[in-house]
């Protein structure tokens, strides 16, 4: 009975992170950019592993990207950042709940580690994205290049530790799916800080 309540809980949880994933979205939407910058943050997605995802995350903010590539590179970085922090809060409220094996808390705190340690990562990359000079470009660049790909990283080990047997059922589902999503947004905000990168090196 404990264990059929708990498992309620955490479904009701993930249902709300969900749900407030998909509000936070909606509301993150703001007036509909011009077609040239819509066009824009389009063509730039196609040079991602995953164009799709970079469009709906992205689109969203096309008035104030515009057509700037350094916009585009640190809007994708903030969205990715706040998408993993909210991951990340819902996991360790996860990782508390009643009725978790033991093996499935070890997995859960792993991947809360993992995810934390991307969150700095990600941190670090978007303060060292303000602070871009001219003259120090290419070593900033190459910072932040160092610090997505840490992240990346990160988040990969995390989801290979949901892909054995450590956890099963619906959970596994929905956290492993989570955590899919970031390291796709990830991914395409590596793509684009790369392309940021390569534009004015060139």
């Amino acid at each position: 009975m404990e264990a059929s309540s708990s498992s309620h809980v955490l479904t009701a949880l993930l249902s709300l992170f969900i749900f407030n994933s998909h509000m936070n979205a909606i509301s993150a939407t703001g007036v509909a950019g011009k077609p040239s910058s819509t066009e824009f943050i389009r063509t730039s997605c196609s040079a991602t592993t995953y164009p799709t995802l970079c469009i709906t995350s992205l689109s969203s903010h096309a008035s104030a990207i515009q057509t700037s590539p350094k916009l585009l590179a640190h809007t994708a970085l903030s969205v990715t950042l706040d998408t993993t922090q909210s991951t990340s809060a819902m996991m360790v409220k996860l990782s508390q709940s009643h009725g978790l094996s033991p093996r499935e808390v070890a997995a859960m705190q792993d991947c809360v580690e993992e995810v934390g340690d991307s969150v700095d990562q990600l941190r670090k990359s978007l303060g060292e994205m303000n602070q871009i000079k001219g003259s120090n470009f290419v070593l900033m660049m190459s910072d932040i290049q160092t610090w997505v790909s840490a992240a990346l990283t990160d988040v990969d080990t995390c989801s290979e530790g949901f892909s054995g047997n450590n956890m099963n059922g619906n959970m596994k589902n929905v956290v492993r799916g989570q955590i899919v999503n970031i390291a796709h947004l990830t991914s395409n905000a590596l793509a684009l800080v790369n392309s940021y990168a390569s534009t004015l090196r060139g």
